[in-house]
Parts: C-alpha cells; structure tokens; sequence
C-alpha cells in the first residue's frame, strides 16, 4: 500500500470513530423537527391566505367538515401552525416534554389534512403519511438520552 492509500484508510477510521459520538436516532428526530416547523409554517401561510381571500369559494365547499365559512378554515391552520412550529423547537431541544407535544402535534397534524381529504386526496394521504413517519420517529428515538457511562 501507498502512504496515500495508509492516510486515507487511516482518516477513514478516524471518520468512523467521530462519527460514534452521536447519538442513534439523531437524524430521526431533525427529521421529526423538521418536518414539524415546515408543516407549521405551510399551515401559518395557508390560514394567512384564507383570511385575506376575497373571492368566489368553490362549490364544493359547502361540502367541507367544516362549514362553507373559509375563516373557519384560517383559525384551525392558523392554531395548528402554531402548535406546530412550538412544537418543533421543543423537539430539536429534546426535552420529554417536546416528545408529547410532538405526539400531539403529529397527530394533529395529520388529522387535519383529512378536512381537504375531499378535494385534494393525493396529498392529504402524503401529509398524513410524513406525519405518521414523525410519530415513528419520536416513539422510536425520541426518548430519554442514556446516561452517561
């Protein structure tokens, strides 16, 4: 072996041993926080949007869990972006706390994509389906750390 191909093995043991201090599960709960904060932030926007809208409503509308009233629409997205984007920092700070409340918002999160269910069916399925995934990865990784040995 080449002392070039010996330093490229050697930095690429070194790689795998600093790559051992994290924790397993990290990506899993960025993932989670996330994808959290983007899905309350989209719905902050979309109840922005429903409160400014002047225009004709669609006739399908009156079908809506929610009555024909577009605002009603902005104060669930706006409550649920809310609870979301709280819930996100909680999450990347990894408090026991901020795995409940992202418990919560998850599956907040995912049941009301189901109000556009109707009208919009690929991606309200898609939206529960990432939802779903941030549940996993909370139950999964999201506990308390090990303690230190």
């Amino acid at each position: 072996m080449t002392s070039l191909q010996s330093e490229m093995v050697n930095q690429a043991q070194r790689d795998r041993l600093a790559y051992r201090d994290e924790e397993p599960g990290t990506g899993w709960l960025y993932f989670a926080g996330t994808i959290l904060g983007l899905a309350g932030t989209m719905r902050i926007v979309d109840s922005i949007w429903a409160f400014r809208y002047k225009g004709a409503l669609p006739d399908g509308l009156r079908d809506g869990v929610l009555g024909d009233n577009l605002k009603n629409y902005a104060w669930l997205w706006l409550i649920v972006g809310v609870v979301l984007v709280l819930s996100s920092f909680l999450v990347l700070v990894r408090s026991q706390f901020a795995r409940w409340i992202g418990y919560f918002a998850a599956a907040i999160g995912a049941l009301s994509a189901t109000a556009l269910m109707p009208y919009y069916p690929v991606w309200s399925l898609t939206y529960i389906a990432i939802f779903v995934t941030t549940f996993y990865a909370l139950a999964r990784y999201g506990g308390r750390e090990p303690a230190e040995r």
